[in-house]
């Protein structure tokens, strides 16, 4: 199910092998739904926006447990 207020536009599946998170330099999951790359080991979610990939802690969501 897709929101229409949030077009999701495709990551370059090539970005997503060879991104890590800033912090930890630990392995990032992909949420196409949620538009997000997560690190558990940091506990953020890093936003994507218009495809591009916004690794800035600052920016990142905290997880909830």
């Amino acid at each position: 199910m897709s929101d229409s207020k949030t077009p999701h536009t495709a990551v370059d599946p090539r970005l997503l092998e060879i991104l890590v998170c800033p912090l930890t330099k630990g392995p990032l999951d992909y949420d196409r739904e949620r538009q997000e790359l997560i690190s558990r080991q940091a506990g953020l979610a890093y936003p994507i926006r218009d495809g591009i990939p916004i690794m800035l802690p600052d920016e990142a969501r905290q997880l909830e447990d």
